[in-house]
C-alpha cells in the first residue's frame, strides 16, 4: 500500500466527521450510533440523506452546502477516497455532513427503521454481468436493505451514465409498481437538470466528456418491505452500455 494511502487512512481518524466502525460493531449487531444519528452525531433533529457508494463525497459535500436544513452522509468502503471529502467538510467546519466507511450491506446494523430520509446512489458501479445482478445497488437485495431504514415517504435518487442501470433500475419499478417521480434517460440533453443535478462528480465529468448522456431516476419504495428476485431478460444480451464509446 502506497504511502499516501496510509496517511490519508490515518488523517480519516483525526476527522470528527468521519466514522469507521469494527467489523464486529455492524456484523450481524446494531453499532451504538443505531437510532442516534441526530441526537448523538449532528446534535439536531433534522432530516438525515445517505448517498451511497459517495466515492470522493463530492456529492455529499455539494448537497450539504446547499441545504443546511439537513444533514447528509456519505457511505463507501475506500477510506482514501472518502479522504477528500471528509477533508473538505472539516476544513469547511461543516457541521451537517458526516462519512461512514463501511460496506452498504451493513447499512441496517448502522441505522434505524425509518430513520433516513432519503438516498442518493451516485454513479455506480453498473455490475452489467447477470450474475453479479444481485450487487446493482437498485437491486431487489438492496431495495430491502433500503426498506429498513428508509422512511415510508423517502425517496431513492439514481444518477447514472449507465443505460443499462437506467433500464434495470426503471424496470425494477415497475415491477414492484413503485412510485416514480423522475425517470430521465438525458438530464442535460432535455434540459432537466437543476442546481443539485447539475453538481458534477469527477465520474461524471470523465464521462460527459465521452459524450455519454447522464440519466436520473427518482422514486419511492412507498413502505414495501418485500421484493421477490426476478431475472431481467435485457441482462441476457452480449452489448450493454455501449462499451466501444466508454472506451473511445
Amino acid at each position: 500500500m502506497g504511502k499516501d494511502k496510509l496517511r490519508k487512512f490515518r488523517e480519516n481518524l483525526t476527522f470528527d466527521c468521519f466514522i469507521q466502525p469494527e467489523f464486529d460493531e455492524v456484523f450481524r449487531c446494531d453499532h451504538p450510533l443505531k437510532g442516534h444519528w441526530r441526537s448523538d452525531f449532528f446534535h439536531n433533529d433534522n432530516p438525515i440523506v445517505l448517498e451511497l457508494g459517495c466515492g470522493k463525497g463530492e456529492y455529499t459535500v455539494a448537497l450539504a452546502e446547499r441545504d443546511p436544513s439537513r444533514n447528509f452522509i456519505g457511505i463507501d468502503i475506500k477510506g482514501a477516497r472518502m479522504w477528500r471529502g471528509a477533508k473538505t467538510a472539516t476544513d469547511r467546519r461543516m457541521p451537517n455532513v458526516g462519512f461512514l466507511r463501511t460496506r452498504i450491506e451493513f447499512i441496517n446494523g448502522l441505522f434505524a427503521e425509518g430513520e433516513v430520509d432519503e438516498i442518493w446512489i451516485t454513479f455506480p458501479d453498473p455490475q452489467l454481468k447477470s450474475r453479479r445482478a444481485k450487487k446493482r445497488l437498485t437491486s431487489p437485495l438492496f431495495l430491502g436493505y433500503y426498506a429498513r431504514i428508509l422512511s415510508p415517504d423517502g425517496w431513492i435518487n439514481l444518477k447514472t451514465d449507465s443505460k443499462h442501470l437506467f433500464g434495470y433500475t426503471n424496470e425494477v419499478v415497475r415491477r414492484y409498481g413503485l412510485p416514480c417521480e423522475v425517470s430521465n434517460a438525458d438530464i442535460y440533453g432535455t434540459g432537466y437538470a437543476d442546481e443539485v443535478l447539475s453538481v458534477k462528480t469527477a465520474y461524471e465529468k470523465r464521462f460527459l466528456e465521452m459524450g455519454l448522456p447522464i440519466t436520473y431516476t427518482r422514486f419511492s419504495l412507498a413502505g414495501r418491505h418485500e421484493f421477490p428476485w426476478f431475472d431481467w431478460e435485457e441482462d441476457e444480451k452480449a452489448e450493454k452500455d455501449n462499451e466501444e464509446a466508454r472506451q473511445g
